[in-house]
């Protein structure tokens, strides 16, 4: 039986959590769950910017908004996704968290409209105090916890990334990017031009195409786009003779395994990988569509692959209301854009889905005992713990795989840690590099992502040997994050006071 923690309603600088956990997207949502479930009576609270539960399933409303990886996997472990759609829409995803946030009682911890501008650690009291302005009222107030749990993900909400484009001024239609789609935005009938070739382009196309008078994806280069049945036909039979949970328990199972036979092979035998990926797109697309468009110049995997449910952007492609060209952008006119090829696109609406902008623990000032703590000073423990910081986490999800098979494993493990240090009358926890060098890699240069690259520079560094290094591999972080002893000798532990003024 979950037991119930009463939570205060408004923030006290006088009182003290246990946890306070901020972002109610899929990682803070997980993580509240794990604490309700293994760490009842730790008293906690949410803090969320945004009004409403999702992250961003909540930010992202633009056409065809959907999951790029298959929902067993992507849904969470300790509930798991339960329909044979393999990749879901925004809205179910929204709904499956606040379902999620509901059926374990946390949705009552979750203060909205609270964003955190800075973390201040003390290590006399042993406490964290956050500084929150509340955006409705414009009042700033603080909280306080032993333990601070940051799951903002790794992109700015505020706005995506939008190029300086030549003569974009003189264009009189709409340009818009994905990230803040208008609500009201009439796309019946105009010429689209759609700039981008990653995981929103492909998904805007097929999405806007029969509405539009033509859609255009522009792209300075292609990605490599895998097709994915829409439909888990396996799953869908067994349902007629295994229980639900069995059903989709074997596929997370199998989908965890199959993500990770493709990644490895792609790493081991690019060229091979390549050729395959490359033949399934030239079956899809037939022979009046250019491969060139569909032929990148990178290996697999060193960027994330897309996928695409039932080839439905091929499928478009096909038809008469939309076209790929894979060109530069000289300029801007007052009626489209005109290509470094000569050529000109006609557009009543550009839409920039050129990507997003990192930033890095919720773009929050972190101070202890005073002084500044820049992310990339540190490197990461376990990828979950920051090196010298003391009692903090931040839940990171994979990049190669479903974000959140690494993002429950994290939490899991944040829980272990909690329940560790309760028991041995711990009040703090903090990872020391004793023998480890910090190395010119961020934990995200596994891709060559442009949006990766630009950020690199700001992003927690990786280390030479574990448990220092970003591992991007479900099986062994698994076994780091769940089986292995929490003491090793790497993350070191401050005893509770009474206890210190015992041993002296």
């Amino acid at each position: 039986m979950r037991r119930s923690v009463v939570m205060p309603q408004a923030a006290n600088a006088s009182e003290v959590l246990d946890v306070l956990i901020v972002g109610a997207g899929i990682s803070g949502i997980g993580m509240a769950c794990h604490l309700r479930e293994t760490c009842a009576e730790q008293s906690f609270a949410i803090l969320e910017r945004r009004a409403a539960i999702g992250g961003t399933w909540d930010l992202f409303r633009y056409p065809g908004i959907r999951s790029d990886s298959d929902m067993f996997t992507f849904g969470y472990r300790f509930r798991p996704w339960q329909e044979p759609k393999t990749l879901s829409d925004g809205a179910s995803i929204r709904e499956y968290l606040v379902d999620t946030a509901q059926e374990y009682g946390i949705a009552d911890q979750i203060h909205y409209g609270q964003k955190t501008t800075r973390a201040a650690w003390s290590s006399d009291e042993a406490c964290w105090t956050l500084t929150v302005d509340d955006e409705a009222s414009g009042q700033t107030h603080s909280w306080r916890a032993r333990y601070l749990v940051l799951c903002t993900g790794y992109y700015r909400y505020d706005a995506g990334h939008m190029p300086d484009f030549p003569g974009a001024d003189r264009f009189k239609g709409q340009l818009i990017h994905p990230q803040q789609w208008p609500e009201d935005l009439d796309y019946r009938n105009k010429k689209v031009v759609v700039i981008g070739s990653g995981a929103t382009a492909i998904t805007l196309v097929p999405a806007m195409a029969e509405e539009t008078a033509h859609i255009t994806m522009l792209q300075r280069s292609p990605s490599y786009i895998a097709s994915l049945p829409a439909v888990d036909q396996i799953s869908k039979t067994l349902q007629r003779w295994l229980p639900d949970r069995w059903v989709f328990g074997m596929a997370r199972k199998r989908n965890i395994h199959i993500q990770r036979l493709i990644y490895v092979a792609a790493r081991k035998y690019p060229k091979l990988v390549r050729r395959l990926l490359l033949a399934s797109v030239r079956r899809q697309v037939g022979n009046d569509v250019d491969m060139r468009h569909f032929t990148p110049s990178y290996n697999p995997w060193d960027e994330r692959l897309c996928v695409v449910p039932n080839g439905d952007l091929f499928k478009t492609l096909r038809s008469d209301k939309a076209d790929i060209v894979t060109d530069h952008i000289e300029t801007f006119t007052e009626n489209g854009i005109q290509l470094k090829s000569g050529e000109t696109l006609e557009a009543d609406i550009v839409i920039s889905a050129t990507g997003l902008n990192m930033q890095m623990l919720g773009d929050i000032e972190l101070v202890k005992d005073g002084e500044v703590q820049a992310p990339n000073q540190h490197m990461t423990y376990k990828g979950v713990l920051l090196e010298n910081v003391p009692n903090l986490a931040a839940i990171f999800g994979y990049t190669n795989a479903s974000w959140t098979l690494k993002a429950d494993i994290a939490a899991t493990y944040v829980c272990r840690l909690l329940q560790h240090m309760a028991a041995e009358g711990y009040r703090s926890a903090t990872p020391r590099a004793v023998d480890a060098q910090a190395q010119d890699s961020s934990i995200m240069d596994a891709l060559n992502s442009n949006y990766v690259q630009r950020a690199s520079h700001r992003l927690p560094r990786q280390g030479d040997k574990l448990p220092w290094r970003v591992l991007n591999h479900y099986s062994r972080d698994r076994d780091m994050l769940v089986e292995q002893p929490i003491e090793d000798g790497v993350l070191q532990f401050d005893a509770a006071a009474d206890e210190r003024r015992d041993a002296a």
